[in-house]
């Protein structure tokens, strides 16, 4: 099947031709790639004043951030085994429900400790009393403990 042709007024029909050193030429090279865009693409929102997002991906290789994701892969991992205990008929205890409820405060006080570890505090609404979206406990690991 043929690919659609664009509208009339969405063609462009008018080439221009630019001469770039090599200097230059890999400086857009480059703009062009962080921003994920074709070169022309950018060339042509540069022209004409269009806005060009550039997207930075930081990696960080710090051996707290490596632990701290070793962690979360055995709370996975955990939480597996227990949706499997549950699913296949497994009985609800006292104390699978406590140490559940354990389970939880610990990864939110993970989740605070990794959120201090980025400083990034900055996403906090401002009209949420507990200091983070979506926390049903209100800021306090505590209140899931029994």
């Amino acid at each position: 099947m043929a690919r659609p042709r664009k509208q009339k007024e969405l063609r462009r029909t008018h080439p221009v031709m630019l001469r770039f050193t090599d200097t230059e030429y890999e400086r857009l090279l480059s703009l062009a790639e962080s921003a994920s865009l074709p070169l022309a693409e950018y060339i042509r929102k540069q022209v004409t004043g269009k806005q060009v997002k550039i997207k930075y991906e930081i990696v960080a290789d710090l051996p707290e951030l490596k632990k701290l994701i070793a962690e979360f892969g055995k709370i996975g991992s955990n939480l597996n085994q227990i949706a499997r205990h549950f699913n296949s008929g497994g009985i609800h205890s006292q104390e699978m429900r406590t140490r559940i409820n354990q389970g939880i405060s610990d990864i939110y006080e993970m989740k605070y400790e990794v959120l201090k570890m980025a400083g990034d505090f900055l996403s906090l609404s401002p009209g949420d009393a507990s200091g983070q979206k979506g926390d049903s406990f209100h800021g306090n690991p505590e209140a899931y403990r029994q």
